[in-house]
């Protein structure tokens, strides 16, 4: 099957750099008369969702595009974490229109985490689609899509407490036939102030595990080398029997408990063979136990590699965010993970800078957290508030947007002197990396990942993409190491 999803470059630099990660559907041509088209921007969770949205739309008669002239149904799949994700979707939708104006069977759609806080302003007051759905609601779509053949507008943002999705196979996302996402689980509990997730995406629930190891299996089986399991707080993850309606696991034949946490799904996956990666993101610096890391230690296939989001060094401010750790429990989570998998393993982080009543000296804790744990690499932001979030109900936006401009510069160019430092100790280490595509420099080079989440550069030579490859690192960048293959 050919994949259907694909990196695009629509927007121009200065939109980029302040928006979100987006990609489109490919072209697939299986002999289907209707053409799809999805555009999907945030994070990983919401490309995963597009790979269950186009397997859904695929049983239902459609072949996917890449050109959205082409496409009989466009989907928007969405994020509301920050304002400017928002205004790059509003910006998309009204040149869509413009399409639909000459082509008035056009059906557009507007899916995730928008869907739900802006499903009455889209449909009624700006009119700017035909149908919007919300995150648990994808099994409808077939149906909507059909009331708007008959020029019905459609709305379902109901939020589940059981759709997980684990019955769908996903039309894989990844354009090089080498790593894939696998959801474990969907919503959040946790109610940071400043996020929108919990009000979008619903309470937290976790899918059967066996669903998500057959899964896995089905991907190695198919050529596959590598997995990262995808959840809002990969740590909270727990099934068990009951809560589920499932019968009881036997605990002699299955090796696990009977309730099963993230540290025995980890363990799970890894056992499925010893040449399967296994990668997994978020983990929320509160949950993540010594049991994660421990298990991540006994198994060299699973990546030595942690995405800890900080958001802010300083205790008050992590209060304000609600985040429910301060500034020495996170410390200590950091020095548990560098005394149980060693100072080489990958640590990045997120981080908001200027958010509600932040000082300059705790903006100062920010950094200073960044100096102690020397992250790889982090994803930074200046603070947006989102209408609807506790934030925007208890606290005043009061950072002038020049300050927040200014501390996220300052973050920046932090973390970018951090990045080398980090780079700069792999060089002369013999490095075991797997080749994921041509990198973007030359057809002669080509690029994969190490274990700790890094980009290395090699030359093409014989090498292919899926080859595990040891390389020697003998150069670096703040972003990127470059290596020589070891014979």
């Amino acid at each position: 099957m050919e994949n259907i999803i694909k990196d695009i470059n629509i927007i121009s630099k200065e939109e980029a750099d302040s928006s979100c990660d987006f990609k489109i559907t490919a072209d697939e041509n299986t002999g289907k008369i209707k053409k799809l088209y999805i555009e999907s921007y945030g994070c990983q969770m919401n490309f995963s969702d597009s790979e269950i949205v186009a397997s859904i739309m695929k049983d239902n008669g459609f072949d996917t595009t890449s050109d959205f002239n082409h496409a009989d149904v466009i989907f928007l799949n969405t994020c509301s974490i920050r304002d400017k994700a928002e205004q790059t979707v509003r910006k998309r939708l009204s040149q869509f229109n413009q399409i639909k104006s000459e082509k008035p069977d056009l059906t557009i759609g507007v899916l995730g985490c928008m869907a739900e806080r802006l499903k009455d302003k889209l449909l009624e007051e700006e009119k700017l689609v035909d149908l919007v759905v919300g995150p648990d609601a994808y099994r409808d779509l077939p149906n909507l899509v059909l009331q708007a053949d008959d020029g019905l507008k459609g709305v379902n943002t109901f939020l589940s407490r059981e759709e997980t999705y684990a019955d769908i196979s996903p039309v894989r996302l990844n354009s090089n036939g080498v790593s894939a996402f696998i959801s474990i689980m969907r919503g959040c509990d946790n109610m940071c102030s400043f996020c929108v997730v919990p009000f979008t995406r619903g309470r937290e629930r976790s899918r059967d595990p066996h669903s998500i190891v057959n899964e896995a299996r089905d991907l190695f089986q198919k050529g596959y080398k590598e997995v990262t399991l995808l959840g809002q707080n990969v740590d909270s993850y727990k099934w068990s029997p009951e809560e589920n309606n499932k019968a009881r696991l036997n605990k002699k034949s299955e090796g696990v408990s009977e309730v099963i946490y993230f540290s025995d799904l980890l363990e799970m996956v890894a056992a499925i063979d010893p040449r399967l990666r296994v990668r997994f993101s978020t983990s929320h610096p509160k949950d993540i136990t010594d049991e994660v890391l421990h298990t991540m230690k006994a198994h060299d296939n699973i990546c030595k590699y942690i995405h800890l989001p900080v958001q802010s060094g300083n205790s008050r401010v992590l209060s304000l965010m609600n985040r429910t750790y301060d500034r020495e429990w996170y410390l200590e989570r950091v020095q548990k993970i560098r005394e149980i998998l060693g100072e080489d393993c990958g640590i990045s982080s997120d981080m908001i800078a200027g958010f509600c009543t932040e000082t300059e000296a705790e903006h100062q804790d920010t950094l200073s957290m960044m100096d102690l744990v020397q992250y790889d690499f982090s994803y930074m932001f200046y603070y947006s508030e989102r209408p609807g979030t506790l934030a925007a109900k208890k606290y005043a936006d009061d950072i002038p947007l020049p300050v927040k401009k200014r501390r996220l510069q300052e973050i920046i160019e932090k973390q970018n002197q951090l990045s080398l430092v980090r780079n700069q100790r792999d060089i002369g280490k013999e490095q075991e990396i797997l080749i994921e595509g041509q990198s973007k420099r030359s057809a002669d080079q080509l690029k994969g990942r190490n274990s700790a989440n890094k980009v290395v550069i090699v030359s093409a030579g014989k090498l292919k993409v899926g080859d595990y490859v040891k390389v020697r690192i003998t150069d670096c960048s703040s972003a990127t190491l470059f290596g020589e293959v070891v014979i």
